[in-house]
């Protein structure tokens, strides 16, 4: 008898042995959430001075936490760069048979310390189409997101308008879509949630492409002097909602002649106008003319005529007809032609071009001297030409 009582006496030993191996921690806090920055302690009641490890786990990573023993209490205390950050924190105890694990939240400050706000694009175009977004994060002191579905307004003033819109925070961020108004301008806008304001944002709200315009000419006269400007000048040109377009928009401007080779002159747009110049022809021309902003519009086509201003020149040979002095040469009011005009000297020998020379008049006239180590002696033909008159002299002998 004595032998069955002493083996029931030692299995109820060792269930209470192994009862209070099991039940050598008890968690004493109760709080499952916590305020970001707060000391959070996790405490345990033991029933051994045995000191233990705490594996800590949350969004930002993993560490293990050394215990400190108070009488009968063992203390895990959270480190700042955990406890100062939001989220669910997960914890265990390491060297358990039986694992002692948990979590917890960590919330943010009830009220902001920082607006982040980002905005762009920074400027957008006219016609309520193209649009910025506004990006608000109201934070904490410790740079956390405030909580799910904060308030946020959205201020804003363009003109003589003002208005302000609510948004609430969804996955962390608040935003809103600005569509651009008709008019271009400067709209300003501005943030705040729960008493406090972001800084003031600048959007520059630019005019649309340009639609098709109109081109003039302005000249003093309509001679063909090739000395005289002719300036190109644009009506104002606008977008689809009656912008002025932008200051510096290309516009290019193609001139065909009679002979349909293409000049081209360009300017630059001041409060939608764009000016180009071009110098006259040197001779009797017609001229067709056409804008462009290019791949964007186009101008009416515009028609220009230039009046010769030689009907004929004089052209003198020296004795041996190696200088030639052609001049003077007169303009439309019998004055001498301004300088630069260009004369061309064609020599031709028994029919078989041999040079052109180029030269441009001074006070009238121009010379040329046809240098015998070039020019061998014999009888050559030469054409004078000037403002677009030919004079044509055959059989000129050289000597």
């Amino acid at each position: 008898m004595n032998i069955k009582n002493n083996f029931f006496f030692l299995i109820y030993l060792l269930a209470m042995h192994s009862m209070n191996a099991q039940n050598a921690l008890a968690l004493l806090t109760q709080e499952k959430q916590f305020v970001a920055g707060s000391t959070i302690l996790l405490e345990f009641k033991t029933r051994n001075a045995r000191k233990y490890q705490l594996y800590c786990t949350n969004s930002y990573g993993s560490t293990l936490l050394n215990s400190e023993i108070n009488k009968d209490t063992l203390v895990f205390k959270i480190p700042k760069y955990i406890s100062d950050k939001t989220g669910v924190v997960g914890w265990k105890i390491v060297g358990l048979k039986e694992s002692i694990s948990g979590k917890f939240k960590i919330v943010p400050k009830a009220k902001p310390v920082l607006l982040e706000s980002y905005i762009g694009p920074p400027s957008i175009e006219a016609g309520g189409t193209d649009f910025t977004m506004l990006v608000v994060i109201p934070t904490d002191d410790f740079d956390n997101p405030l909580k799910q579905y904060t308030k946020v307004g959205i201020k804003h003033q363009f003109m003589t308008s003002e208005k302000e819109t609510n948004i609430f925070t969804n996955n962390l961020i608040a935003y809103q879509t600005i569509f651009s108004p008709l008019k271009s301008g400067r709209m300003i806008l501005s943030a705040e949630s729960l008493g406090l304001n972001s800084k003031e944002y600048d959007v520059n709200i630019m005019p649309a492409i340009g639609t098709n315009f109109d081109i003039f000419s302005k000249r003093n006269h309509a001679y063909a002097d090739g000395n005289q400007i002719t300036t190109f000048t644009t009506s104002i040109i606008k977008d689809k909602n009656n912008n002025i377009v932008s200051d510096g928009t290309f516009v290019t401007f193609f001139i065909t002649n009679k002979k349909g080779n293409i000049l081209k002159t360009s300017g630059t747009t001041i409060n939608g106008i764009a000016n180009a110049k071009m110098i006259h022809p040197d001779h009797q021309e017609n001229w067709r003319i056409k804008a462009y902003i290019a791949g964007i519009s186009e101008s009416n086509p515009l028609e220009i005529s230039y009046t010769k201003v030689i009907e004929t020149f004089d052209v003198h040979f020296s004795d041996t007809n190696r200088v030639l002095k052609v001049g003077p040469l007169k303009s439309f009011m019998n004055q001498r032609i301004p300088d630069g005009l260009r004369v061309t000297l064609s020599i031709y020998k028994e029919g078989a071009f041999v040079n052109n020379i180029f030269k441009t008049t001074n006070d009238g006239f121009v010379t040329f001297d046809l240098d015998p180590n070039i020019y061998e002696n014999g009888n050559y033909n030469l054409e004078v030409t000037a403002a677009g008159i030919t004079q044509t002299f055959k059989t000129k002998k050289l000597w």
